[in-house]
Order: structure tokens, then sequence, then C-alpha cells
């Protein structure tokens, strides 16, 4: 799991629902749970928390212009690939810390991604869990 540690900026409800913007590093993030300030009353403005998301649920893109939908995007450099047949390990050093993402080999083939190449680590809103 990806652990990151950050400040909750704003949460806005919409039923049982609750868009929860947070700050990392001076980097931006958004998280979308199934839970409001009443049933976890450390959804609030100024609190710190943690942010889990599962390696693989990161995907990477090579380089740093992606015209996608996904808001959560950390910028890096690849240090470390470990792949077997099926999947492969990346680790990307960022503003963040490292984050670590398990995509298929052939993707890393694909790409074609490198030791050192700058990419972007992405994470979907709807991916991102957070706790106390």
């Amino acid at each position: 799991m990806n652990i990151l540690r950050g400040k909750i900026k704003s949460v806005e409800v919409n039923g049982s629902l609750s868009l929860v913007r947070t700050e990392v590093a001076g980097i931006l993030l958004t998280a979308i749970v199934v839970d409001t300030p009443q049933t976890a009353p450390y959804l609030k403005a100024g609190q710190f928390i943690n942010i889990i998301f599962k390696e693989s649920e990161v995907i990477i893109g090579k380089g740093t212009v992606h015209p996608v939908s996904l808001r959560n995007k950390f910028i890096g450099k690849v240090t470390a690939i470990k792949s077997d047949h099926l999947l492969s390990k990346i680790t990307v050093d960022t503003a963040v810390g490292k984050i670590i993402s398990i995509i298929t080999t052939n993707a890393v083939k694909k790409l074609p991604l490198h030791v050192n190449d700058e990419v972007t680590a992405m994470i979907k809103t709807n991916e991102m869990m957070l706790s106390e």
C-alpha cells in the first residue's frame, strides 16, 4: 500500500458521500469517501490524515502532460523497475516521497519505461482511502 500523510483543506458533502480535498507537500489531492463529518468526525479542514491507495491503482504515464480526467497526479522519476513475466513493480520518486505502482510487464515494454524516465503517477479519486 502507498500511504501519504496530508492535511484536509476542505470537505464537500452530498448525502452520504464526501469529496475531501487534501494537501501533501504542496500537492492538492482529492478523495471521495462513503463517510461524512457526522459519521467520521476526523473529516474536517485542518485535520491531518493518512491517504492510502493500492499499488495496483496507480496509473503510470510517461512524461508530464496527460489530458485525462484524473486529478491526483504526481510527477517524478522512475528509480526502480522489478519485472517478472506478467507484472512489474515501478518505484517513482516524487515530491511526496516514493510512490509504488504495479502494472503489466507488457505496459512497461510498450511505453517503453526505463529507470530515470520522467513519469506521472495518477490515482483516481474513488481509489483513495482516508484514515486518522
